[in-house]
Formats: structure tokens, sequence, C-alpha cells
């Protein structure tokens, strides 16, 4: 093939390399519009992981790169006038020139032919080519010029950072904050040689126009900068490489390639300077590529193919890196947090790190932080001595202590006969709360029969539902350390619907009861459609609501949950999307929470003292119009007021076309910020499905309690399990299943000395009897 490269860059280089190694008659060559030795920033950093990616790609350029690599282990944050390292993470750096000149020598030991110096306006010059690559960067000239095919979108972010470099060699990758009169001030710093290290300063825009940065000289910025991190440059001084304060650019495009065109690097998408992933995403784009073209020759399925591999691959670690760099646009928010908190947060921010894998880098670094956050909360050390696990600390809620922060989520089982719940509703809980789980919420248990989502829904509005409800709670108490909660609800606008494994929230076609909602907007566009409530209504609904916590203490239940939350009754009356009312209960949100706030009053009032009241909201709607976390903030605070005790966090659910941003526990943030905001205790929900991820968000502060529903329901002995896996021998097992109990390591030990002493005095099983 006939092979043109518009930049430069490491993608380009790296692809042109790949392609001349599988055939040298291809005919490849690099267009640049820098010269040889230009370069911007100061050194790039790559895991280990993506080290044994360039080794197998090509042996030769991975020595020369790996010869002149600075290695380290560790992540080191200054935060709180203390230094905390954590160790196993296996990072080189290397200079950025020095590695472009690594690439340019082994692609003109190819044979690839490198122009630079030349500017290149018109694709139409490389007609004769078979294939055209487009690596010409963040500001990719092409990528604007053929917009219409490649349809990006750049969003920028919110702080301000400026690529420096320093004399001083750190030894690990180090995070600095340092704070002042003008505000707050970040570096992410990290060594590439010898005798130079990387040093990025990120601000915020309050910062960036008190220290006056704008109006500065770099000769009056580069001192004021060395001034700030005074204790941390111990003495070295900072350097200056074609430096400029810039915003990040958030690249993402619909499309990869046309024709015979295709994009890689930043020219395709970006990734933040937080993770590190910009150069190590453009070589594996190169390499992702090269070898599409050992699955196909023909150039248009080749790039098809590369582009559905690398955008899948990408959205996954741009979800990532927005996480990080949303973490450091906000950093201020956790100047409270004590040093350990601080530092854990930061390590573990996108949660692709978590406590789990931490652990595997480092065990005596996640020994320090759960004894750190077992001090936090007085908890008692194990049996063994040590300090338990985060999810296996103990949580109270006025006289309810919870065993460990594990909650099983409500999922509706759809399967009760006019809202009476059967066998399947107590095996279904027991064998959760017998599986370790702190607390066991029901599923979505309905005010009234009108208050049902479908005819297979639990219902609490008669005295036989709640015997029913009591042999559950007894069976909970009696075999498990569980709590039990449940959680109450009304239908509303989705109400009178199939069951969910016949058409999950298609109507009735026969047998539907007349619904409720605050204004007459059907869910779907085929589903039936509400009557606006009316005082009547309201008083009615209310005393369904008052009804059913009355029998829920009859029943025994050590907690109650309101369903604010899912575009049901109470969470419509929340949204501007679904409340269109123009009477006191509607408007600006002080309206809109005005009846739900009203029903959990009344239910406050009927709810035993000494008993805690949970409400569940949906933080945001995940739609344009819709309901905003400073919504939800406004009712979590009156909610606080009226007597709750903490907020279970989910969002959404409210539109049938709503946008979610699905990922790896995607609704933290929500309880993050509520929690914080609002200051009172939060569960999250959401994607969360291992004990690694649980014991993060605990330490983060993020929420006071995890709620896992899918985990559960194929694993009901989840938190056994984890206590297993943990070495958490502290957490209850039913006596009938004490046999699967693993041993204690001290016990192992024992047990291996002994058998060791056996074999040896042991006689040899063969024998010279000559």
């Amino acid at each position: 093939m006939k092979i043109a490269i518009v930049g430069g860059g490491p993608a380009g280089l790296y692809f042109a390399i790949l392609m001349k190694k599988r055939d040298p008659a291809h005919k490849i060559a690099v267009y640049e519009r820098n010269a040889p030795d230009d370069t911007f920033g100061w050194g790039v950093v790559f895991s280990e992981a993506t080290l044994g990616n360039l080794e197998e790609a090509d042996a030769e350029s991975y020595r020369a790169i790996t010869d002149t690599f600075a290695k380290w282990e560790d992540v080191e944050t200054n935060f709180g006038g203390k230094s905390i390292r954590c160790g196993g993470n296996g990072f080189c750096g290397i200079g950025r020139k020095v590695l472009l000149n690594l690439l340019q020598a082994r692609a003109a030991e190819l044979g690839v032919d490198q122009t630079h110096n030349v500017e290149i306006d018109d694709l139409d010059v490389f007609s004769d080519c078979d294939l055209i690559v487009v690596a010409d960067g963040a500001n990719s000239g092409f990528r604007r010029k053929h917009a219409d095919r490649f349809q990006p979108e750049v969003v920028w972010g919110r702080s301000r950072f400026i690529w420096l470099g320093s004399t001083r060699p750190f030894d690990a990758f180090t995070f600095f904050c340092r704070e002042n009169d003008a505000g707050f001030f970040t570096v992410h710093a990290y060594q590439f040689n010898d005798e130079l290290s990387t040093f990025i300063v990120e601000v915020d825009d309050e910062t960036f126009e008190n220290a006056g940065f704008e109006n500065k000289s770099w000769d009056e910025t580069i001192p004021y900068l060395e001034d700030v991190f005074a204790q941390d440059l111990e003495g070295h001084k900072l350097l200056t490489n074609k430096p400029d304060w810039r915003r990040f650019p958030w690249v993402t495009c619909e499309h990869w390639h046309f024709d015979n065109v295709v994009m890689m690097g930043d020219a395709a998408r970006t990734a933040h300077f937080s993770i590190g992933s910009g150069t190590k995403l453009a070589l594996e784009d190169a390499i992702a590529l090269a070898q599409s073209f050992d699955e196909t020759p023909a150039v248009p399925e080749a790039l098809a193919l590369y582009e559905e591999e690398r955008k899948w691959f990408s959205e996954r670690l741009t979800r990532a890196a927005k996480q990080s760099a949303k973490w450091f646009e906000d950093i201020k928010d956790f100047r409270e947090f004590e040093p350990e908190r601080f530092a854990y947060a930061l390590m573990t921010r996108t949660l692709r790190i978590n406590h789990a894998s931490l652990w595997e880098r480092d065990e005596e670094y996640v020994d320090a932080t759960n004894r750190w956050f077992a001090s936090t909360i007085d908890a008692a050390p194990t049996g063994s001595g040590e300090a338990p696990a985060p999810m296996f600390t103990p949580f109270r809620l006025r006289d309810m202590e919870l065993e460990n922060r594990v909650v099983c989520s409500p999922m509706c089982m759809y399967s009760a006969d006019d809202g009476l719940i059967n066998d399947w509703h107590l095996v279904h809980l027991g064998s959760r709360a017998v599986g370790g789980a702190g607390l066991i919420i029901t599923e979505m248990t309905d005010v009234s029969a009108t208050a049902r989502i479908s005819p297979g829904c639990a219902g609490m509005y008669e005295p036989e539902h709640a015997a029913a409800w009591k042999r559950a709670v007894e069976f909970v108490h009696e075999h498990s350390h569980a709590k039990i909660g449940m959680q109450l609800a009304h239908a509303g606008r989705k109400g009178a619907t199939k069951l969910m494994w016949e058409g999950i929230d298609q109507p009735l076609e026969s047998g539907a009861w007349s619904i409720l909602a605050p204004s007459a907007i059907p869910y779907l566009p085929e589903s039936q459609t509400p009557k606006p409530m009316d005082r009547a209504d309201m008083d009615a609904v209310k005393e369904d609501f008052v009804r059913a916590a009355r029998l829920a203490e009859q029943a025994g239940f050590d907690l109650i949950e309101v369903h604010f939350a899912h575009g049901y009754l109470l969470g419509s009356f929340l949204s501007p999307l679904t409340n269109r009312r123009d009477d006191e209960y509607g408007g600006a949100i002080e309206n809109r929470m005005r009846y739900p706030l009203e029903i959990f009053r009344a239910m406050r009032d009927v709810w035993p003292d000494n008993k805690p009241m949970s409400v569940r909201v949906s933080a945001i709607d995940w739609k344009d119009g819709g309901q905003s976390i400073e919504d939800t903030i406004a009712v979590c605070r009156a909610l606080k007021e009226a007597g709750c005790d903490i907020i279970d966090v989910s969002s959404g659910h409210t539109d049938y076309d709503e946008i979610p941003d699905y990922g790896r526990c995607y609704q933290v943030p929500f309880a993050t910020e509520i929690r914080r905001e609002v200051d009172m205790p939060t569960m999250t929900v959401g994607a969360i499905s291992t004990h690694g991820e649980i014991n993060s968000i605990l330490i983060q502060g993020s929420a006071d309690l995890c709620v896992l529903a899918r985990p559960h329901l194929y694993n009901p002995y989840f938190t056994l399990h984890a206590a297993a896996e943990q070495q958490h021998h502290d957490q209850y097992w039913p006596p009938q299943y004490g046999p699967g109990k693993p041993i204690p390591r001290e016990k192992l030990r024992w047990f291996e000395r002994a058998k060791e002493k056996e074999r040896a005095n042991r006689p040899p099983r063969i024998r010279d009897r000559a």
C-alpha cells in the first residue's frame, strides 16, 4: 500500500513503524508541521501494561525506549502536612522529545519517508494513496475541515493548567496541594530522566484571576509558582518550554474514518493528563490500526474494524478520564478531608483502581488505611486484632445498628397476589439476610391496591399483608444479624402495567385500575392518562401512606423508606417534567416538594422515634428540563429538617426517553454531593458490583452505605463471600453454614506447620530393604 500520515507525533510514527515492519514494500510517508526536535510538554508516562503491548508490537523500539526510562513504583500524595505513599503501581517516564527522536530513528531505519516543517492543507494531495492517516493532534485542522464527516465535538475543561519542568527528580508519581491568599494550587509531577521531571500546575478560574496570571509575564509567573511550591521543590527550579495556561480540550468524534481516511490519537479523542493516557492511547491506536490490516487487507473493512474496537475502548477510558478530571477540578471541595482520606480518594477517584486492586499493589498501605478508617468511627478490631475492611464496620441510625455497610436493594419480584406476599418473598429476602447483608430493604411495597405498578406487586394495605410480612421479618431477625426495612410507595402514572417479563411498563390490556399523578401526562404514548390529583386525592393517598407505616411497625420492620424517586407518584411531584401544576404544588422546587414532604411528615409522626426513616430520591432526571441536583439537594435539606435519617440516592427513570451516562458506580457522585452539601448520611446505588468498590466508596467519604441489587440476584451470599475473600472472620455466619466458613490465615499457617512437622517425622514411603 501507499500510505500518507499527516502528523509526526507518537501515533503517526508508531503506525508507520508497525506497517513498514509488516511489509517493507509499503510506501509510507509521514508529514509533520514542526521541526524534528520541536515538542511541547516535558515527559510522558507509561504503565507496565502499556509497555507489554509495546514489546509485543515492536521489540526493537521497545528496547530503545525502555533503555532511557525512569522507573518508579510509588504514588505520593502531599496534603495537610502529611506525605502518604502507595506502592506497587509500576510507572515509567520518558522525555517526550527523546521518545519522538527514538521513534523517528526507528522509522528511518525501516525506510519510512519523513518530511518536517511542511503544512498540508488539503488531503487531495494524497489522491494516489491507498490510505490516509490523520494524526495531527488535539487541534487537528483536518478534523475541523472534514467536520461533516467526522462530526467532532470539543468541550473545554473548567480548570486551567500549565506544563512545566523541574530540576527536582521526583522518585514517585507525586501530587502536591498548596493554598495561599489567591486560592488552591495542585501539581502533578513525575520524573522522566535522572535530572528532570514534569511539573503540571492546575488551578481553577478563581485562583487564576486572584493570582493575576492573566497579566503576569513568565519572568513573574515562574518565581511566583516557585514560591508557592518552595517546600516541595526543595531548592530546585521550575523550567519552561513554550509554556501557556490552557484549558483541556475534550475531543470526541462520532466517526473516526471515511473512505480511505482515518484518525488516530488526540485527533480522534483526547484523554486527560491526570490519568496519563494520551501517548498510551496514541500508540495503542497505532497497534490496533495495524492489527486491523492483519485481519483484512481491504481498507474499508480494516478501518471499520479499527473504529469499532477503539471507539468502544476509548469511551470507557474517556469516562474514567472525565471522572478523574472532575475530581481535580473540584479538588477544593475536599480541602477539609483528613490527609488519609484525601490521598485515598485521589488514588481511587475513578474506581478503576479500588480497595481490592490497591491490596494487590501495597498491603501495608491498605492496612494502614483500614486502621485509619476504623479509628474515625471507633470500630473495634477484628478477632485477629486487625482493623476490619471498611465494609465490615458497623453503622448506626437511631437505635438501629448494622453489622456491616452492605444493603440489599429493593427489587420488585412481581410475584404477589393482590398485594399478598408468599414463600417466594420469604426465601428471596431470607437468603439475602442469611447471605450476610447488613440491611435488607423490601421491594417497592405499595400503599393501596391502586398504588401498585402491576397486579403482581407487593402491598401493605391489609391486615393479612402485615401478617405475611411479619413472618419474613421474624425469619430475618431469628436467622441472621441483618436488619430489615420496608420501602413504601405509590406507582402514580407508572401504575396498572403488565408484569416485568410480560412487557415492562406496558399498560394492562384488561383489569386496569385508574391511576393518579400531579398532572395528566402519560408515561408512554400508549400508557393510560392519569387523573391530576385534587386535594381529596392527596388526603386519601396520605392516609394510605400513614396506614402502611403503622402496618410496617406492626410487622416489626427496623426501618421504613419512602419512595421519592423513579417517576412514581411522589417523585413525579418533584420533577418539572411530570409536574405541570399551576397551584401551590407546582412551579418552583419549594412548591413541588410540598406534597411529598407532607407525606413524609405524616409518616414520621406515626413511626417510632427510635427507628430510622430513609427516603429514596432521583438525584437528576438525565433529561434537559428535568429535576436537577440542586433541586434534589433542596429536597434533602427539607427532609433532614423533617426527621429523615439517611438519603438513598438513585437517579433517573422519570421519563422513558432519558439518556443516562451509565458506567462503573455511575451514581456515586450524586450521593457524594448530597452527603457533602446537606451534611447527612447517604446510601449509594448503581453498578456497584465488588467489595473493592464498596470499600473505596466508604473510605472516600462518598456514602455511608452501599446498596446492591443485581449482584445480590446472582449471588445471595455476596457479603459472606466478600468476608471470606478479605479474611474477615467476625462476620456472622449462621451455624448451619459454619463448615463453609473459611479458616483464618493464622490457623492455616498452624496447620501447615503441623503438617510439615508430621512429614518430617514420617518414615519414608519407599525404603531400600537390601
